[in-house]
């Protein structure tokens, strides 16, 4: 009989503690989306590049100088026309991420690290979803060798939570390219690679000390992917990585990571 006195009103603790916990997750991805409707809208104020065009590439060398700065830095140019209304909202805007049959359709900022992002949104509000960021060490005004982008793998699907669709095979068969856009250049990605990894991993190494380094950085993103690609890849093509959490190696440290070949838009 003591049992029961105590237990009743344990598991109605319990279950007002766990329904408090539901809401709360439940509220902050509301949130979230509409703070992501929001910054679309935004975006959306300028036509978007169409994610299937013509390309060629960027006349640049690929491969970092020794001491991790670009061996040629791009013309600084104005913000482009789609970015400004997001810019008066966060200067930390450098990017917009879009692709196809996932929910990803999102703007990419950076912080002085990369921790600041993880629980903000992109406007620098606390938000358990965080942001889709930019590598502190990239700079959208250079041409290096790996550009590198996160995102929380969200339970709702948001933010990275769709990239584990890239694990399946007839997926990504079908969804092989999409669209990365800078304040200044707007990019076709075509993936050459996709695997689970484990954060120990160097697979965000974004400075080279010579070519033959990043060639065999190159080789062995390819090597690692769960399905061969048809992408031509070379020492003088820069990449796009995609990095979230991801559970099938490690439950702490897991990651999915997708590589991409940067193909520049006119």
């Amino acid at each position: 009989m003591n049992i029961r006195r105590w237990l009743t009103p344990l598991c109605l603790g319990l279950m007002l503690f766990s329904g408090y916990e539901l809401t709360g997750m439940l509220r902050s991805y509301h949130d979230n989306r509409t703070v992501m409707a929001e910054a679309r809208q935004l975006y959306g104020n300028a036509e978007p590049q169409p994610l299937f065009t013509e390309a060629t590439k960027p006349p640049i060398d690929a491969v970092e100088a020794p001491k991790g700065e670009s061996s040629q830095t791009e013309s600084p140019k104005e913000a482009r026309a789609q970015f400004k209304a997001l810019l008066d909202v966060n200067p930390d805007v450098v990017g917009w991420l879009r692709i196809a049959n996932t929910a990803i359709d999102y703007p990419v900022v950076q912080g002085k690290d990369n921790a600041y992002y993880l629980n903000r949104n992109y406007k620098g509000e606390e938000s358990s979803a965080g942001s889709i960021f930019l590598d502190f060490r990239n700079d959208i005004g250079k041409a290096q060798p790996n550009t590198v982008i996160y995102g929380h793998r969200m339970k709702d699907g948001s933010m990275f939570g769709d990239l584990n669709k890239f694990l399946k095979e007839d997926f990504i068969g079908k969804n092989l390219a999409f669209q990365y856009d800078t304040l200044y250049h707007s990019y076709r990605a075509e993936i050459f690679s996709v695997y689970p990894a484990t954060a120990d991993l160097n697979y965000i190494q974004t400075g080279f000390q010579n070519e033959q380094e990043y060639a065999s950085f190159l080789q062995t993103l390819r090597e690692r992917s769960l399905y061969k690609m048809d992408t031509i890849l070379g020492t003088e093509d820069r990449i796009l990585t995609l990095s979230t959490c991801d559970y099938t190696l490690d439950p702490a440290k897991g990651r999915l990571v997708i590589h991409a070949k940067l193909i520049e838009q006119e």
